[in-house]
C-alpha cells in the first residue's frame, strides 16, 4: 500500500523539533495495541463448565462498573451466556499460555477443556457461572445487554465481584499487582502472546511534568 501523505497545519509547523515520519495506511483491521487474552468461563447447556479465550474485551463503566466482551455467535459459550445471562472472566498468568492458546483453538462441543487445561472449576459466588481456580483474578459478571454488531455480539455485563489470589495483591492489599498476576498480552497481528513489560512511571503522576509546558 501506498505510505500515507502527512500534511502539517502551518499554525501547528512551529511547535516541530523533528521530521515527521511518514506512516504506511494498512486499512481497516481489529489492530488495537495491547489486546488481553482472557479466558470466559459459562456452563453449557448442559450444565457442564466451558471455557474460550477473548482478546476483544476491555472495561467500559465505571458506575455501574462493567465490561464489554466480544463474542461470535458460532462459539459454543455464546448461547449459553445469553440464556444463563452471566459468565466470568478469569485472568490467565503467563504460566497459563499453553491452556489460553488451546481454550481459543477448539470447541467446546468437541473438548471438555477443563479437563484437558487441568483447570478446576469452581462455582461463582455472585453469578450462576463457574470460575477458573487456577487464573490468579476473577471477574464474576452478569449481562446487562448485547448487541449484535457485525461479525460479533458485544456483551455488556456489569462486574459483581472482584476476586484475586491472595499471593498477588499488592502491598495495601486492595489491588492485584500486575508483577505478581502476570497476565498475558495478545498480539492480533502477527498472532503471537507476550508478557507484559517493565514499568514506565506512575500514573496521574509523571505526565505533570508536562503541566507548566505551553
Amino acid at each position: 500500500m501506498a505510505e500515507l501523505q502527512t500534511e502539517i497545519c502551518p499554525p501547528f509547523k512551529r511547535y516541530l523539533r523533528m521530521t515527521v515520519k511518514p506512516k504506511r495506511s494498512l486499512g481497516p483491521a481489529p489492530l488495537l495495541y495491547p489486546e488481553p487474552a482472557l479466558l470466559i468461563a459459562t456452563y453449557d447447556s448442559t450444565g457442564k463448565p466451558n471455557a474460550m479465550t477473548a482478546a476483544w474485551a476491555g472495561i467500559c463503566a465505571s458506575d455501574p462498573v462493567s465490561l464489554m466482551v466480544a463474542v461470535q455467535p458460532p462459539r459454543h459459550t455464546h448461547d449459553p451466556l445469553l440464556a444463563r445471562k452471566a459468565f466470568t472472566v478469569c485472568v490467565p498468568s503467563e504460566k497459563q499460555v499453553t491452556q489460553t492458546d488451546f481454550a481459543g483453538m477448539v470447541s467446546g462441543k468437541r473438548y471438555d477443556k477443563f479437563t484437558a487445561c487441568g483447570f478446576t472449576a469452581v462455582k461463582a459466588e455472585h453469578v450462576d457461572a463457574p470460575y477458573i481456580a487456577e487464573c490468579p483474578v476473577i471477574l464474576e459478571c452478569s449481562l446487562t445487554s448485547h448487541q449484535c454488531v457485525g461479525t460479533h455480539t458485544v456483551i455488556i455485563a456489569e462486574i459483581r465481584d472482584v476476586k484475586a489470589d491472595e499471593d498477588c495483591l499488592d502491598a495495601s492489599g486492595n489491588f492485584p499487582d500486575i508483577e505478581k498476576v502476570l497476565p498475558i498480552i495478545f498480539d492480533c497481528g502477527s498472532k503471537s502472546y507476550y508478557g507484559i513489560g517493565k514499568k514506565l512511571g506512575q500514573g496521574w503522576s509523571i505526565g505533570k511534568s508536562l503541566m507548566n509546558k505551553k
